[in-house]
């Protein structure tokens, strides 16, 4: 009897199991052709069989994927393009400029120094942030870009202590010896 009662359990569970299963494969079928825009769907959804209905969402599947690839090919273009715009303009507006270029300014309790150097004078890094620390601020970001023959850093930093401030003008000075 543990046989015939078991075995009916089991047959139970595996038709409960089919069925559950059945449900949700109709539900995600739903939700599959719902996502089809009914621009891409030829004839109504509902009088195409379900392996149609399947074919066209593997279709419109498909042709999304060659459009990603065909924008993020325009994308690449236009990256490259603009790139190249922004290297020409950056490099025609430093040639009129003498270099190095040092740029402070100061926001109350943080400041920010821009400085655009040419292949001709060279600075490290480390000096510059040396001498904002010697000065009693803390470098909270740094940004170095190199285009063409010229370098472009830029530099924000906050007083450590904002109470007792710190010597702006010692700073500039010290950064315009630098880069002179």
């Amino acid at each position: 009897m543990n046989k015939l009662g078991g075995s009916s359990v089991n047959k139970m569970d595996r038709k409960t199991i089919e069925r559950n299963r059945r449900i949700l494969m109709k539900d995600l079928f739903f939700k599959l052709t719902s996502l089809i825009p009914l621009q891409h769907s030829k004839p109504a959804k509902e009088l195409l069989s379900q392996l149609d209905q399947l074919d066209q969402a593997a279709n419109y599947i498909k042709q999304l994927g060659e459009r990603i690839g065909e924008l993020k090919r325009r994308k690449r273009l236009l990256a490259l393009r603009t790139a190249d715009e922004t290297n020409n303009s950056i490099n025609n507006s430093v040639i009129g400029l003498k270099l190095p270029i040092l740029k402070f300014t100061d926001l109350g309790c943080s400041f920010e120094v821009v400085l655009i150097s040419g292949h001709k004078k060279k600075f490290m890094l480390y000096q510059v942030i040396s001498i904002l620390e010697d000065g009693g601020a803390e470098v909270v970001t740094v940004s170095l870009s190199n285009i063409g023959d010229n370098v472009f850093l830029t530099l924000h930093a906050k007083v450590k202590v904002c109470r007792v401030g710190m010597d702006t003008s010692g700073i500039f000075q010290r950064l315009q010896a630098l880069i002179s």
